[in-house]
């Protein structure tokens, strides 16, 4: 049975969602490790069962779009049930290359290959992935535009643009939500796109609350990484960074204690009360993965823990999180 759970409008629509989501990269199996059909089937069942209606892929999630495939053969009978947000403009080449494409054409042709994955006869939530730098902002919206006025998608969502953009885009198309990076050690948004969105109220749907893993507070000081483990090239996992981080981790382990929870719970309880973020993308290719996720949603924080927590973000100081070239 569904754990009830509070819902959050997205933007100024009627689709109400949890705030912690299931992200639906990793059960792609394309960059994480050790996934297979039987555990992502499996994952997919559990979130609901925790409380998580909302459900986070994109159409390149996968060389054959296996995440949206895999949705549809999970939940299917719960359709009604589910926000589905889903992405175009980023597809890749036949050698393994990722491209951003954002041409009209394309972004209605990927998503008609969606609507048929995901078996289904509209999109709640359809973002444009990623600005294409060889396409106008406002081509691209306007094709979305098009999508939703046919009653393909619902609402309108883009992912990774910076104020500038926003503006381009909403200009032509209602932005109903924004998709950016934000964890406690990546706060950027804050001083830009966070403060657009509330002022246009358009919902801020973040991705790597967790920063892959790294404030779950699982990985060892010692932990090696696999040669094909895409973390390794992020400084935040490397060297006196890495060393930092894990103080840092450590100090949540404390609060967590404290306050009865996780340290992933803690995390993502923090993330959710954040002003102006209305929901956190959790990724998850275990069952076990995503119940620990959702718990946070259950999870309340005392005035206390939230002092200790800014306490020992001011130790931490500014984190080197640019990707290593």
């Amino acid at each position: 049975m569904e754990t009830e759970i509070p819902r959050r409008r997205l933007g100024r629509t009627d689709l109400m969602v949890s705030p912690v989501a299931l992200g639906c990269w990793p059960i792609a199996g394309m960059t994480s490790l050790d996934v297979n059909e039987t555990d992502s089937l499996a994952t997919l069942t559990a979130c609901r069962e925790a409380g998580v209606n909302f459900l986070d892929t994109a159409y390149c999630y996968g060389a054959n779009g296996e995440s949206e495939r895999l949705i549809c053969r999970a939940l299917a009978h719960q359709r009604d049930e589910l926000v589905i947000a889903t992405k175009g403009g980023i597809h890749w080449n036949p050698d393994g290359t990722r491209a951003v494409d954002g041409r009209p054409d394309r972004l209605k042709q990927q998503c008609e290959a969606s609507l048929r994955r995901l078996d289904t006869d509209r999109i709640d939530l359809l973002y444009l992935h990623a600005p294409d730098p060889d396409v106008p902002v406002a081509e691209s919206a306007g094709a979305l535009r098009e999508l939703l006025d046919e009653g393909k998608a619902r609402a309108i969502g883009v992912s990774n643009f910076n104020v500038s953009q926003l503006e381009a885009f909403h200009a032509e198309c209602t932005i109903t939500a924004h998709q950016p990076p934000f964890n406690m050690l990546q706060r950027g948004i804050e001083a830009d796109t966070l403060p657009w969105c509330v002022s246009n109220e358009v919902s801020t749907v973040i991705y790597w609350p967790l920063m892959k893993g790294l404030l779950a507070g699982k990985l060892a000081r010692n932990h090696v990484f696999e040669p094909n483990d895409g973390r390794a090239k992020y400084p935040m996992f490397q060297g006196d960074q890495w060393q930092r981080n894990q103080d840092f981790v450590d100090e949540l382990r404390d609060i967590a204690a404290t306050a009865g929870c996780t340290v992933a719970q803690l995390v993502i309880r923090w993330t959710i009360d954040r002003p102006g973020i209305t929901v956190a993308l959790c990724g998850a290719k275990r069952a076990a993965q995503i119940q620990e996720n959702a718990g946070a949603m259950q999870q309340n924080l005392s005035d206390a823990d939230r002092q200790a927590i800014d306490a020992a973000l001011a130790r931490r100081g500014p984190a080197v999180t640019r990707a290593a070239v």
